[in-house]
C-alpha cells in the first residue's frame, strides 16, 4: 500500500500540471481529447516523424539505447495487451498448445517454435473449421520453410517482427474511420525512401555516426542485421530496421494503450497507473521495475552486452506476437 501511494503522490503533480495545460488549450484541447481515432492518428504521424529524425540524426544512439530504455516496458506492454486483456492466460488449451512451444522458443531462439505455437493456438481457438484449417495450412508451411533455413529464418523475423506489431495495431479493434492508415501510410513511404538511400545526404550533412561509449559499432550491426547484403544496401538496412523499432516501440507504449480503453478520452497519469495495477498486480510490476533497472544497471557497465543480453532475453515477445496475430485472425477484433 505504502508503494502504491508514493507512486501516485509522484503522478498526482503530473496531473496537475496537464490538467492546466488542457485548460490553457481551451476548445482545441477539447476537439483532440474527445476523438480518440482523430488523436491516435495525429499522435502516430509525430511519432513516425520524430522515430524518422532520430534514425537519420543519431542511429547508432538509438538503436544503443533504444532497446535499454523502452525495452522491459514494451515487453510489459505486449503481455498486458496481447495476453492479460484479451484473457488469453485463463484459458487453459490456449496456454497449453500455445505456450509449451512459446517456451521452448524463448528457450532457444528458433522462430520455427513461434510457427508451432500459432499453429497450436489456431487448433485450440473459438473460429470456425475452415478459417482454422486455413491458419494451421499457412502457420505449418511457415514452420517448414523455418526448420529449413536456419538462421536466415531467425534473422528475416528480426526484421519482420517489427512490422508484426503495426500489422496487430491496424487489426486491433474496429474503427469508425480510416484516419489510422495515415501514420501506416507514412511508415510504408518513410521505410522505402530510407531503403533507396534518401537518409544518406542528411547523414552526411550531420558528419557523424558514432554512438555512445561501449555500444556496438556500425559493422557489428551490419554482421547481425545485414551479414549478406554489400556495405551499401546493409547501411541502408540497418537504418530501416532503426527506424522500424522505434516506431514498434511507439505502437506498444502509446499508440495500442489509447486504442486498448474503453472511453474516448485519454485518462490521466493517476488513471492510467491504477488500471496498469489492476491489470498486471504489483507483483509483477514489481519484478518488471527490477528487470528493468537490473538492464539499466548492466548498460551502465557495458552498454554492448547489456543490449545483446535484453534482445536474447525478449526474443520471446516477437514470437508472442506472431501466436496474437494469429488469434486476432481467427476469432477476430476486440470490442472494448
Amino acid at each position: 500500500m505504502a508503494a502504491v501511494l508514493s507512486v501516485e503522490m509522484l503522478l498526482g503533480p503530473a496531473d496537475r500540471v496537464r490538467h492546466a495545460v488542457y485548460r490553457a488549450l481551451g476548445p482545441w484541447a477539447g476537439a483532440w481529447a474527445s476523438n480518440r481515432e482523430r488523436r491516435i492518428a495525429w499522435l502516430g504521424v509525430a511519432l513516425v516523424l520524430l522515430a524518422l529524425a532520430a534514425t537519420v540524426t543519431v542511429p547508432l544512439w538509438m538503436l544503443a539505447l533504444g532497446p535499454i530504455v523502452f525495452g522491459v516496458p514494451h515487453v510489459v506492454a505486449d503481455v498486458r495487451y496481447l495476453v492479460v486483456r484479451p484473457g488469453y492466460h485463463r484459458r487453459l488449451p490456449l496456454v497449453v498448445a500455445a505456450g509449451a512451444p512459446l517456451a521452448v522458443g524463448a528457450a532457444t531462439g528458433d522462430v520455427v517454435w513461434a510457427m508451432i505455437a500459432a499453429a497450436g493456438a489456431l487448433f485450440v481457438a473459438r473460429t470456425s473449421w475452415p478459417r482454422r484449417l486455413t491458419g494451421l495450412t499457412v502457420a505449418i508451411t511457415l514452420a517448414v520453410v523455418c526448420a529449413r533455413l536456419p538462421g536466415y529464418a531467425e534473422l528475416a523475423f528480426a526484421h519482420l517482427h517489427n512490422l508484426i506489431a503495426l500489422a496487430l495495431w491496424w487489426a486491433y479493434r474496429p474503427r469508425r474511420t480510416c484516419l489510422h492508415a495515415i501514420p501506416l501510410l507514412l511508415f510504408s513511404a518513410l521505410s522505402l525512401a530510407l531503403l533507396c538511400g534518401m537518409a544518406e545526404p542528411v547523414l552526411a550533412t550531420a558528419g557523424t555516426l558514432a554512438g555512445p561509449e561501449g555500444a556496438s559499432s556500425l559493422r557489428a550491426h551490419l554482421r547481425s542485421l545485414a551479414p549478406f547484403a554489400g556495405p551499401e544496401l546493409g547501411f541502408r538496412l540497418v537504418l530501416a530496421y532503426a527506424f522500424a523499432q522505434a516506431v514498434h516501440y511507439a505502437v506498444w507504449l502509446r499508440l495500442v494503450p489509447e486504442e486498448d480503453r474503453a472511453r474516448e478520452a485519454p485518462r490521466s497519469f493517476t488513471s492510467s497507473w491504477r488500471a496498469l495495477r489492476e491489470d498486471l498486480g504489483l507483483t509483477s510490476l514489481a519484478i518488471a521495475f527490477a528487470l528493468a533497472l537490473g538492464v539499466a544497471v548492466w548498460a551502465a557497465v557495458s552498454l554492448a552486452e547489456a543490449r545483446t543480453g535484453y534482445l536474447r532475453f525478449a526474443v520471446f515477445h516477437g514470437q508472442l506476437e506472431v501466436v496474437a496475430a494469429a488469434l486476432l485472425w481467427s476469432e477476430g477484433r476486440r470490442r472494448c
